[in-house]
């Protein structure tokens, strides 16, 4: 009961109504509604009904009808379950639960609990002893197939493959032309002017092999997928990690320019305290003389006065010849200058001006190095020399993978005929290495945890398991010695020969060539990338070009700089995630970025 449960929660429920399917429909993107909800969807989505299809709700790809001239409500009623669907809601569908329980169907509907001791695969009903006697007397039932419950398995018999129209008639046939599994009777009612029919034995293990290889196209789909979450939120941690250095950066840079204000400001005050305190000495030398003066004054006034006041003339003559003609030194002191002033002058508006102008820093979204005009930072070097390498490592390829979010670096040592990977875990690094046949060439990422190898003087292809240490899985036995080596698709490399035909292959994963494209002026490729357009890029080491055709061996662009910027050996080529190529130059040391055009 609860698988029943998880499944009908997890797989029986409409994402639209989120109740348990009533009449569900499959379009053709094998997601399933019920027919009612995707109806008013429909009606929802004018553009849709105008170009004759209904719209999924789940990924908008378009469903073609089989009667377009018919009303919309017809289009959603034709509509049928996938068989997969079908089963499940037969089995643990609304319905089910007396099957579930071996309660007897036809009791149940009367309000009674009778214990059921058959089930009939045909009404796909359990009967108990009396119904299943009156079940066999009827005419049209009592050919049908019915098995025993068993106490101990409590299991169903494998259901007969009935048709959904003749709910009677089982499923014999199936019509190529319109893909669908029917009977006779629809056979020769509805397709009588369909040219290819056949068996349904027939054609069971050519379905059963399509839909294993879909399964192990959705298993490769599930784990990049799963992947690309597992790196999403590796990238999530390190964006809120960079968030907050860049905030520490700037809180740093306003703490830098507060210093320098309150510098300024300190400054300012240190010049107000040295014009004061000149000002002051200033004006307290001013009053020590004015005291000095007015204390003179003061002796001549009282030397003076005694002599007039004394009535002797001889004292009065002896202070008159002592003063002589001169009259007292009467002071203007409205015409003084006046004592000087310390001002602090400044212009509001501009200083709020330079505020504003001011420049902590600038705050950027960079692309992993789609700035032209960022500088690379080393970041990390490896070692590649290990124990038990015969010759020093002649590093040919390498590419990263991302297994479990630990990043792995992937090898591939020319000279010692390895594969090796490194990565850190736990704050440990390690390494591990895969002894090949021969000396490996370029790495062709498949999948975030899977690689295909060239090993051209073996006339192989490896395609290894990155675990993260390297496991060789399969090996694929080529006719001619490949060396560049890319993915175009999950099932579809594309190989470079060193035999200067200006071709590059298109091989199966059983290394069958499926077809050629012209490379132009690149006769033996060195190395291929692919695009996310598709495209591919191929260079050749003294072949002074870079050149880029579609999958179908279209030309792009041909990369031929002159002068100072002249190739002089262009080997690995790489992409950026905003599709900018980077190509290594190299003599010249140098690795070139170019635009998605060239």
């Amino acid at each position: 009961m609860a698988t029943a449960k998880k499944l009908t929660e997890n797989h029986l429920t409409c994402v639209i109504c989120t109740e348990v399917f009533t009449d569900p429909a499959t379009l053709q993107c094998h997601h399933t509604f019920c027919k009612s909800c995707l109806l008013k969807y429909t009606y929802t989505q004018p553009e849709a009904v105008q170009a004759k299809s209904i719209p999924c709700p789940s990924c908008r790809q378009q469903t073609n009808v089989t009667n377009p001239d018919r009303p919309v409500e017809e289009w959603v009623s034709q509509l049928k379950p996938s068989h997969v669907m079908q089963g499940l809601m037969d089995d643990f569908g609304p319905g089910t639960k007396a099957v579930e329980e071996h309660v007897c169907g036809v009791c149940t509907k009367q309000g009674k609990t009778t214990p059921a001791t058959s089930w009939c695969s045909v009404c796909d009903v359990v009967y108990c002893e009396g119904c299943l006697q009156l079940h066999n007397m009827m005419p049209g039932l009592c050919d049908h197939e019915v098995a025993h419950l068993s106490d101990h398995t409590k299991t169903k018999v494998k259901r007969r493959f009935m048709c959904q129209v003749h709910r009677d008639k089982p499923i014999e046939l199936f019509c190529k032309d319109c893909k669908q599994a029917i009977c006779t009777i629809c056979c020769s009612i509805k397709h009588r002017a369909c040219k290819d029919v056949d068996t349904i034995e027939s054609m069971t293990p050519l379905v059963k092999e399509q839909l294993t290889k879909k399964i192990e196209k959705l298993g490769i789909n599930i784990a990049a997928a799963n992947n690309i979450i597992t790196q999403r939120k590796s990238t999530i941690q390190d964006v809120k990690s960079n968030s907050q250095t860049l905030k520490d950066q700037v809180m740093k840079a306003r703490e830098t320019v507060m210093r320098a204000i309150l510098r300024k400001e300190k400054q300012l005050l240190g010049d107000i305290d040295k014009a004061t305190d000149e000002q002051l000495s200033e004006l307290q030398a001013d009053i020590k003389s004015q005291e000095i003066e007015l204390q003179m004054y003061q002796q001549q006034y009282e030397f003076t006065a005694n002599a007039v006041t004394s009535n002797c003339e001889m004292d009065m003559y002896a202070v008159y010849d002592s003063v002589g003609e001169k009259s007292p030194d009467n002071r203007d002191t409205d015409n003084r200058p006046a004592a000087r002033s310390v001002v602090f002058t400044h212009d509001l508006d501009k200083l709020s001006k330079a505020v504003d102008e001011l420049q902590l820093g600038e705050v950027q979204v960079v692309h992993d190095v789609s700035d032209p005009v960022s500088f690379p930072v080393l970041h990390h070097t490896i070692d590649c020399k290990e124990d038990g390498d015969g010759k020093d490592p002649l590093v040919r390829d390498v590419t990263v993978l991302t297994v479990d979010g630990i990043k792995v670096v992937v090898v591939a040592d020319y000279n010692n005929n390895r594969l090796k990977t490194y990565y850190t875990s736990n704050f440990k690094s390690f390494h591990n290495q895969l002894l090949l046949s021969s000396d490996p060439w370029q790495i062709a990422k498949l999948c975030e945890s899977q690689i295909a190898v060239s090993v051209p003087d073996s006339k192989e292809i490896v395609i290894v398991n990155v675990t993260p240490g390297p496991v060789l899985l399969s090996t694929i036995k080529t006719s001619k010695d490949y060396y560049a080596l890319a993915c175009l698709s999950p099932s579809q490399l594309a190989a470079g020969t060193d035999g200067q035909s200006h071709f590059v292959d298109i091989l199966d994963m059983t290394g069958r060539r499926l077809r050629s494209i012209n490379t132009g002026v690149i006769r033996s490729p060195d190395f291929i990338h692919v695009t996310r357009k598709n495209n591919l890029i191929v260079s050749e080491g003294d072949v002074k070009s870079l050149v880029c055709v579609t999958s179908e061996g279209d030309a792009v662009f041909t990369y031929t700089p002159t002068g100072d910027r002249a190739l002089t050996w262009p080997l690995g080529i790489t992409t950026t995630s905003t599709g900018d190529i980077l190509l290594v130059d190299y003599h010249s040391h140098k690795v070139i970025q170019l635009t998605e055009l060239g």
